[in-house]
């Protein structure tokens, strides 16, 4: 790297700096991780090679790392460089103290660099494989795969799903409930540019079994059947599990303008001895509708014995005995299948979309 000419900018005053461990300034127009570790200042870019994260507005540690507040990537305060073990860095600069300022040069004495890594599976093409309709079942039942027990919605689920395939589709049921999903960690809240696609977590852990709702959703189904118990009034623990992870699916759209669910339908089946269907239909529809699928007329099925219905027993009891339930099931399978084909003949939906109003951090 070609040096070139000192560009020293006055940052502020060394006393009222030192108190600080770590702060985002800015030198001229460069973002600058400004740390004060023993009394000695470090000067490294302000900008994370990972994501682009705001590296002063993260934290410094014991040892003299500068760890992003977006992802935990973490670089040495002075010299910009990873952890060993990775060749990422972030560039470096020289930092002065005269007449008791700090005085940082705004010219890099280091390059960045960004490790290469195989392209993950998540970023290819977004295309429809050619085939027959494709349905997936998302069961958000929240019964343990150790303790089995008869589920409602999964039961109401498994009746459309048999339905589909009888109509000669192909079908794959995920229960959320079995996969090892870690929680959402909110990078949303840090910053819009945080929340990435492929999920960061899908990215850093391959153990992380999320990937296989992606792929379900994003690639491979023409249909999505979700369905979930009432849990006080909404959608099941399991069910805002997985969709908390599907914001990055949503915020490729406010972000950069690319939607990843195209033509594609959505229902959902919804079980409780409580009330409140209304509500968790509402909220289905809402966040399926948000993230681009589309809906067939009548999208949901439901059942609820009422708010007074405490005997869950007979709830199942009656879920088991009454096969109209199925039916509906399978008359939901039948609308969402005709509306499926439809899509699917006028081929691949847009890529990007106008929404009025949502274009938050967009770049």
């Amino acid at each position: 790297m070609k040096t070139k000419p000192a560009k020293w900018i006055c940052v502020g005053s060394a006393d009222k700096l030192k108190h600080k461990p770590l702060q985002q300034i800015v030198a001229g127009k460069v973002p600058i991780a400004l740390s004060c570790r023993d009394g000695q200042f470090g000067a490294i870019s302000g900008v994370c090679t990972h994501a682009g994260g705001p590296l002063g507005d993260g934290r410094l540690t014991k040892d003299g790392f500068v760890v992003c507040p977006w992802h935990n990537w973490d670089y040495e305060c002075q010299t910009g460089k990873a952890r060993p073990g990775s060749t990422d860095t972030v560039p470096s600069h020289d930092v002065k103290i005269e007449g008791g300022d700090v005085w940082v040069n705004a010219e890099p004495g280091s390059k960045r660099v960004k490790s290469a890594h195989p392209a993950h599976p998540l970023t290819r093409e977004i295309r429809r494989e050619p085939g027959p309709l494709r349905v997936a079942g998302i069961s958000t039942t929240a019964m343990s795969a150790g303790s089995p027990r008869f589920s409602t919605s999964e039961n109401l689920l498994q009746a459309a799903l048999d339905h589909a395939e009888a109509k000669g589709a192909k079908t794959r049921l995920l229960k959320v409930n079995e996969l090892k999903i870690r929680t959402c960690e909110g990078y949303y809240s840090k910053g819009a540019g945080a929340c990435t696609w492929p999920c960061s977590i899908t990215q850093q852990d391959e153990k992380d079994e999320m990937t296989q709702i992606y792929e379900a959703l994003v690639f491979w189904a023409d249909v999505v059947l979700v369905s979930t118990s009432i849990r006080w009034g909404a959608p099941s623990s399991p069910y805002f599990k997985m969709v908390e992870r599907l914001n990055c699916v949503q915020n490729q759209v406010t972000t950069h303008d690319k939607v990843l669910i195209r033509n594609k339908t959505a229902a959902f089946i919804i079980t409780g001895g409580q009330d409140n269907v209304q509500s968790v239909a509402g909220q289905m529809m809402m966040f399926f509708g948000e993230i681009g699928f589309t809906f067939p007329q009548f999208p949901f099925v439901a059942h609820s014995r009422g708010w007074s219905a405490e005997d869950m027993e007979n709830n199942v009891a009656y879920v088991k005995e009454h096969e109209e339930l199925r039916d509906g099931a399978r008359a939901l399978t039948e609308r969402c299948l005709a509306m499926a084909e439809g899509l699917v003949a006028r081929g691949e939906g847009p890529a990007k979309v106008q929404r009025g109003g949502r274009k938050a951090g967009r770049r």
